[in-house]
């Protein structure tokens, strides 16, 4: 059992929930932390247990506002359409929004046809070669800064960027590891380069207009869930492959 935490003011619980239900912003794009059920249509998963956890510690209600793109999920929150979300952390994401320390931390690797002679990651960046990604996507935003010589071809999200690899569009996708080695198992002719390119930080989020003490109330939830054994727990209640919990904050 976690332990509820410290009292809050009114003032504090308005920073975050100032119509009184507090609106968390929901990716379903990364399937590590979000999925919809099938059958309801509701959506679940480790960042949704996070959202409602966090809620209840407030004393407040909790609406779940879904995006299917990690782009349209950051913009919901800096625009204060939503209170909370659940983003890559990624320098082209601060403006407007104060982030958590990570809480989770997933490998972004590359896909690559079967037959490709590509073998490293350090083979990707060349000349010549096209990289399909999520536009928007924590991986989207690293490679933007780090690719030098490969051209990056931004799609409508994870689904095309792989289709694009089977297709012959492109060369290479880049993605969540988890999500590439579900494609690769689904059907041959495709296979996941060795190791990863970048590791993504999973964190919290609120506008910065919230606030210092918000911020750092957010902040302390993030480390009483990690230390708790909650995002653990939940990334195994959830079944969850290929992510970690983040290690505690040094600051």
């Amino acid at each position: 059992m976690t332990q509820p935490l410290p009292p809050t003011t009114p003032a504090l619980v308005a920073a975050f929930a100032p119509g009184g239900t507090l609106r968390a912003s929901i990716n379903l794009g990364n399937p590590i932390l979000a999925n919809k059920d099938a059958t309801t249509g509701e959506p679940f998963g480790v960042s949704i247990d996070l959202a409602r956890e966090f809620a209840r510690r407030l004393g407040v209600g909790i609406e779940l506002v879904v995006f299917e793109k990690a782009a349209a999920s950051v913009d919901a929150v800096r625009n204060e359409k939503a209170d909370i979300g659940f983003f890559a952390v990624d320098p082209a994401r601060s403006e407007g929004l104060r982030f958590t320390a990570p809480y989770v931390l997933i490998e972004g690797s590359y896909l690559v046809p079967e037959a490709s002679a590509l073998t490293d990651n350090a083979q990707v960046d060349a000349k010549g070669h096209r990289i399909s990604v999520g536009s928007g996507s924590a991986y989207d935003l690293f490679l933007t800064r780090e690719i030098k010589h490969a051209e990056i071809v931004r799609l409508q999200g994870a689904g095309p960027a792989l289709a694009a690899v089977r297709a012959g569009e492109v060369e290479v996708a880049a993605g969540i590891r988890q999500l590439l080695e579900g494609e690769a198992q689904r059907a041959p002719g495709v296979r996941v380069l060795p190791g990863r390119f970048m590791v993504i930080q999973q964190a919290m989020g609120t506008p910065l207009s919230r606030g210092a003490e918000a911020q750092a109330l957010l902040a302390g939830f993030v480390e009483e869930m990690k230390s708790s054994g909650f995002v653990g727990d939940a990334l195994k209640r959830h079944r969850i492959e290929g992510a970690i919990v983040a290690p505690a904050s040094a600051s």
